[in-house]
């Protein structure tokens, strides 16, 4: 296969990377890409947003597969423009990535298939807004109905900052707070079939122990091994599976990633959001472990010939993902730092993000989340030890990153139960303000 991959981040690097491991690619071209991603792929300047752009180009480059990494090309209807081409491409249609693109038709589908999900009310005027924040009271959830980059939400006992943000937003979803640690669950759809990867937990603070403002993801593990062993199969049933179903019915079938963000609560599991795409830090932990033959399996999605594949295989041992955040992130971040990547441990790689080269061809920061240090091991403990000691090698003035990414779940030393994030983990450090940033 020829796959052409659409985006410039981390979560682009961490696919290419994975799809280049398949043994059925022979070329991966990635659209606009980055210099790390250019190690590995060939590279081409695009318009992410223009679908006839993206559709020209996959045609010039006659490629198999096209996998549209972000979201925000994915709510444009890029995928659309590939398939009118009569190029397979990964990645919903723009109708059917309203489901990350809209949080009002987020719910209004997880309602008609019966998923569980926090109440929540629709709000466009300051009145029902104000209205639904004494109807939920603290803590409230307030939700940028469209996409936000990951900092769309706030999540806050102080009503003037929920009533600021929601006026500042609106139209608003405004909701119930739902307590309990989070989960991240990705599911490679075809429209009709649904193969869930392994759970991911990431981290939305900017600081450890769970202090200072949302972001875009600090870091993230996988596996969990506080969650319950049916998480997976009881999320399939009562939520991924009923969510494809539902799309299809309306004429909007889900083919591409399907990311569900859980919370699990005292009542059980809830969906806190759904996105559309691969996620961000949580795809560079879980593709180190994927045995299954990445481009070969999204090929299969695309050509809607899932249910013909075998179940997904995994390494034994666990990832941890620890993101390099550039001075002044996330409000401010300042680029075009010099940034020195040296050679790293065995077990250990980095995933570029927010990466560049100046006009003298040197490596400098060009965003807020600038890599992402990925160790693999055979435990958690293991591979935490291995990401934080290649982070510390790399040197970019002013950076930062949290130091405390899955070290409650390692400290559990696989003791059963949500317990053991809530105690201090990923959202666990401040267990009343769990509620995942949202996109």
């Amino acid at each position: 296969m020829r796959v052409l991959i659409i985006g410039s981040g981390g979560r682009e690097h961490a696919l290419a990377l994975a799809i280049a491991a398949d043994p059925a690619v022979d070329e991966v071209h990635v659209a606009p890409g980055n210099p790390g991603i250019a190690e590995i792929a060939t590279l081409h300047p695009v318009d992410q947003l223009d679908g006839p752009a993206v559709a020209a180009l996959a045609v010039r480059l006659a490629a198999d597969l096209v996998v549209v990494g972000p979201e925000a090309p994915l709510v444009a209807g890029v995928a659309d423009a590939v398939r009118e081409a009569g190029i397979a491409v990964f990645g919903p249609s723009g109708a059917a990535a309203r489901i990350e693109g809209s949080k009002a038709f987020a719910k209004e589908i997880m309602a008609a298939a019966g998923v569980p999900t926090a109440a929540s009310r629709n709000c466009s005027t300051q009145a029902e807004i104000e209205a639904a924040l004494d109807e939920f009271g603290p803590t409230y959830v307030v939700k940028d109905d469209g996409l936000a980059a990951g900092k769309g939400v706030v999540v806050t006992d102080d009503r003037s900052l929920a009533l600021e943000h929601a006026l500042r937003c609106a139209p608003v979803v405004i909701e119930e707070f739902l307590d309990g640690p989070e989960v991240s669950l990705f599911a490679i759809c075809d429209g009709t079939e649904v193969r869930p990867l392994r759970p991911a937990q990431d981290f939305k603070r900017a600081y450890d122990d769970d202090a200072g403002p949302n972001t875009g993801g600090m870091g993230a593990y996988t596996p969990l091994p506080w969650a319950p062993d049916d998480l997976v199969a009881d999320v399939l049933a009562a939520v991924l599976q009923p969510t494809v179903d539902e799309l299809r019915r309306r004429g909007t079938p889900f083919v591409g990633l399907l990311y569900a963000g859980l919370a699990l609560t005292g009542r059980g599991t809830r969906v806190v959001e759904f996105n559309a795409r691969f996620g961000d830090p949580e795809t560079q932990a879980l593709l180190p472990l994927l045995r299954t033959p990445l481009a070969t399996l999204l090929a299969a999605a695309a050509a809607g010939e899932l249910a013909g594949q075998p179940e997904l295989e995994w390494a034994d041992g666990a990832a941890v993902t620890v993101v390099l955040a550039s001075q002044g992130y996330p409000e401010a971040p300042r680029s075009l730092d010099p940034l020195s990547i040296p050679e790293l441990p065995d077990g250990v790689h980095a995933v570029h993000a927010g990466t560049a080269l100046d006009d003298q061809g040197r490596l400098v920061s060009s965003g807020g989340r600038v890599l992402a240090v990925v160790g693999t091991g055979a435990d958690l403990g293991s591979a935490r030890e291995l990401a934080y000691r290649g982070i510390e090698r790399i040197g970019l003035d002013g950076s930062f990153y949290r130091r405390d990414i899955g070290a409650a779940a390692a400290a559990a030393d696989n003791q059963p139960g949500p317990s053991a994030e809530r105690s201090g983990g990923s959202k666990g450090g401040r267990p009343p303000l769990l509620n995942r940033v949202g996109s």
